[in-house]
């Protein structure tokens, strides 16, 4: 059985929350950009459930066959006096292959910002764990949850789907030394991460045909119309993708067709574009076996497993504390 959701002890509201980064990344000088976070509302989730189904994005199908090849092996290596706490879950759909291979009664905590995602995953997932949601940040909510660590316990720590990806370099290793220094000896990380491949798929998987993935995007706009009382004129502005060689990194911006100003009433602010301007919305990092290797051992753990998806390279990393 369930428990209700979880709030943690930060006051501010998911909304308040979005009027900050919204002031923050579009009201200041400089590059304008959101969090991808806020990309994820309910038509933008839904919008991204349809990417998925896309022959160009290959990512999600690979993610998904890694874990439904491995959760046995997962489980045989973490099972004995276990919890499991995912990152961002969302749903919950793709945690479900691990949790189906450990017992029923496992404690399942799934940390998101989103009350509606994890109202979502606990109508997924409520059969085959003990869901017990967290609505927080990433580490606010792991903080959380750790509280209620009994001593002789072992965690699993899921962060599915590449999302790791979405962090720039120096962020990553900061965000993953957090974690790792609220983690016990012995505790283990599953990790996803997207792996380089040719330019030209990585952008058409980013830039599909269908333009669903243009949708997605442009939806970020609708959400501050709709949430912030914005006045943002979708036609106004177009998708865009780039490939950053130094960085590794595919880029998802919003560029503005022309000059003009836009009202953000729930923000507080009046934001002018130059024709040609951008709002960054999504980093993507691509990375390599090896490189993961690294980033475990910068970081304080050793990678125990890294298996590769043969049909699109994507890696799923048992790494422990």
């Amino acid at each position: 059985m369930s428990t209700p959701v979880f709030v943690a002890s930060s006051a501010e509201s998911e909304l308040d929350r979005f009027a900050e980064h919204v002031r923050r990344g579009l009201g200041g000088p400089g590059q304008k950009f959101l969090p991808p976070t806020y990309l994820y509302d309910a038509i933008g989730s839904a919008l991204f459930d349809t990417i998925t189904l896309l022959p160009e994005y290959g990512l999600t199908r690979a993610d998904q066959s890694l874990l439904l090849e491995h959760a046995p092996a997962i489980a045989r290596t973490c099972n004995g006096n276990t919890f499991i706490a995912e990152l961002g879950s969302g749903s919950g759909a793709k945690t479900r292959a691990i949790l189906q291979a450990f017992d029923s009664s496992i404690p399942y905590y799934p940390i998101d910002v989103s009350r509606s995602a994890l109202e979502r995953c606990v109508a997924e997932l409520d059969r085959v764990a003990e869901v017990r949601p967290v609505q927080a940040s990433y580490i606010e909510g792991l903080q959380g949850v750790l509280e209620e660590r009994e001593p002789n316990m072992h965690m699993l720590l899921l962060f599915l789907g590449s999302t790791i990806g979405n962090f720039e370099k120096a962020n990553a290793l900061e965000f993953l030394r957090s974690v790792r220094s609220a983690m016990r000896p012995g505790d283990h990380l599953l990790i996803g991460a997207d792996l380089v491949k040719p330019v030209q798929v990585m952008l058409e998987a980013y830039d599909d045909p269908l333009g669903i993935t243009a949708a997605f995007n442009l939806n970020l706009l609708a959400r501050m119309n709709r949430e912030l009382g914005a006045n943002f004129d979708l036609p106004s502005f177009e998708h865009e993708v780039r490939w950053c060689e130094d960085e590794q990194r595919i880029e998802m911006h919003l560029r503005a067709r022309y000059s003009h100003t836009v009202r953000i009433p729930g923000a507080g602010i009046d934001v002018y574009f130059r024709s040609g301007e951008t709002i960054w919305t999504e980093s993507s990092h691509k990375f390599t076996v090896e490189g993961l290797r690294t980033l475990a051992e910068r970081t304080g753990f050793h990678q125990q497993e890294c298996w590769v998806n043969d049909v699109w390279p994507f890696a799923e990393c048992l790494w422990v504390a």
